[in-house]
């Protein structure tokens, strides 16, 4: 096949897709025999090299918390599918892991035979745990924990867990700890709901100033359940009153308990994160959801965006997260979202955009401007059909999947059953990396340069060379002038095909329309090719 046919085939691929293919070798946190779903994963406030994840395990009718750890960045992780805190018996799921500023770890989770919230901690990274901690006792829904990491806040150490309290008005609770969760503060209410609403899927974030956010969906109480607002409060006195606002920026959830064509209950309860980099977005507060029927998303569940620049007080448009075409009939839901320590915005999401209806992928999507533009990388090496579990719930495959950075590695962890059982898979990411695909591992006959597709671009464009032996690679962009504008690689690379990709929104300065130039430089090779940006 010669070049041109190539990079046209490689075009056409691109255009189907609306994405960039950047696959990244998948493995299990926890191989087992016993089901694992509805995971979440967080980075030590200090340390990088320890993760502590978490998963809602079935096993027949025993129920319990998985607990996942890495002391060594992700190379290693031992755990148990067993949460060990007594009783065994009295654990039921909607695992919430923190790690406070001592490394302690705090798991937060519903009872089991005893309903309400509960939690355990571990003062040895999870080989043993204390006993259940009842923070709320009756019918509670979805705990999410977050601790204040920031050690110039009055409420440095103390950590939090919100909830949706099942009782009418189904207000969002909290309770706190200032001591390691030995025990907890008197639950309080955040808010009080909207007439004939109900608030749920909480989540909580602690800010770079030391400020609470909480989020949550509200819902109409009747059948389907549609979540049409999205709430935020924020509290200046560690989680003690709030400033709540129950309808900060509408939206169209997608709840339902049989999404079609899986049949699995869904949700649009918003994942929220914030920018505590001390870069140009410093405060900046992030927020997606699964909507549909309600612009910018489509007729289809798609992931859905908002920003807030002044601590939640105003909120963006929407923006569409997942670039594949609009209105195809294919389904992204269950996004999670998190912050870089390069002040990359990153959200993981289920999709079937490249394949049939009853399979699934999972994709991450990365804006390096706040949000403005996205672009899209399949992360998972081998599909599934999603599918309700017995013993978690009628069509339930889990609420939720999760993401952290550390390091300079972002950590997605989902649940499939690739392995004929519900597993946490991830898919470490480079964020050095991300962008830059080995599409062939095939030595090639020589080295090649190939031309820029699209081209004229705005703002993102896709450049493909070859490589016929190891060694080291530097790819950069330059302006008319010869000015360096960006480097897209400088690292060894093996001998294969690579495509990367370049976004003009990408530079350290906003680059203008005109001429640029790409240049491939090997021990044994050099050439360049020129490429217009128009706006």
């Amino acid at each position: 096949m010669n070049l041109i046919k190539y990079f046209l085939l490689l075009l056409i691929s691109f255009m189907i897709s609306g994405s960039i293919n950047s696959q990244v070798p998948n493995f299990r946190l926890y191989p087992s025999s016993t089901n694992q779903i509805e995971p979440a994963i967080v980075t030590h406030p200090t340390n990088p090299m320890i993760m502590f994840a978490s998963a809602f395990t079935i096993n027949f009718a025993f129920k319990s918390e998985g607990v996942y750890v890495t002391t060594d960045g992700g190379l290693t992780w031992t755990g148990n599918d067993t949460c060990t805190g007594s009783p065994l018996s009295n654990h039921g799921g909607d695992p919430g892991p923190i790690i406070d500023k001592d490394g302690r770890l705090i798991l937060t989770h519903q009872g089991g035979f005893v309903i309400g919230m509960y939690s355990n901690y571990s003062t040895n990274l999870g080989q043993s745990w204390s006993s259940n901690y009842q923070i709320a006792g009756n019918d509670q829904d979805k705990g999410s924990p977050a601790t204040d990491d920031v050690p110039t806040s009055a409420y440095y150490g103390r950590t939090y867990l919100v909830w949706t309290k099942f009782t009418n008005p189904f207000p969002i609770s909290i309770s706190h700890t200032t001591n390691g969760a030995v025990s907890w503060s008197a639950v309080t209410q955040v808010n009080n709901s909207l007439p004939n609403r109900q608030s749920l899927g909480p989540v909580m974030v602690v800010g770079p100033n030391g400020k609470s956010y909480c989020s949550w969906a509200s819902s109409i109480l009747t059948s389907p359940f549609t979540e049409v607002c999205i709430g935020f409060g924020t509290s200046t006195d560690g989680g003690v009153s709030w400033s709540v606002n129950e309808c900060a920026y509408e939206c169209n959830g997608i709840k339902s308990s049989s999404l079609q064509p899986w049949g699995i209950r869904v949700n649009g309860y918003p994942s929220m994160a914030v920018d505590k980099t001390g870069g140009s977005r410093n405060g900046w507060i992030y927020i997606v959801t699964a909507e549909k029927n309600l612009a910018p998303a489509g007729t289809d569940p798609d992931i859905v965006f908002h920003r807030s620049t002044d601590e939640g007080q105003t909120w963006s448009a929407g923006v569409r997260v997942n670039q594949d075409p609009i209105n195809n009939g294919k389904i992204q839901v269950l996004p999670a979202i998190t912050v870089d320590e390069n002040g990359g915005v990153n959200v993981v999401y289920f999709d079937n955009r490249n394949i049939s209806l009853d399979s699934s992928q999972v994709y991450l999507s990365r804006s390096t401007d706040g949000g403005d533009s996205w672009i899209d990388y399949q992360i998972s090496d081998h599909n599934f059909k999603p599918k309700g579990i017995a013993g978690a719930g009628s069509g339930n495959q889990g609420d939720n999947i999760g993401i952290t950075s550390s390091g300079n590695k972002l950590w997605p962890v989902w649940m499939d059953d690739n392995t004929g059982v519900y597993q946490i898979w991830t898919a470490p990411v480079n964020i050095d990396e991300i962008g830059i695909s080995q599409i062939s591992s095939v030595i090639p006959e020589g080295y090649s340069l190939g031309q820029n597709y699209p081209n004229p671009f705005n703002p993102n464009t896709v450049i493909n060379y070859q490589i016929p032996k190891a060694g080291s690679v530097k790819l950069k962009v330059y302006d008319a002038l010869g000015n360096e504008v960006a480097t897209l690689v400088d690292r060894n690379q093996n001998a294969g095909t690579y495509e990367v990709t370049f976004s003009a929104k990408d530079a350290g300065t906003a680059l203008s329309s005109g001429v640029y130039f790409y240049r491939l430089e090997t021990d044994d090779f050099t050439e360049n090719k020129r490429m217009v940006l128009i706006k």
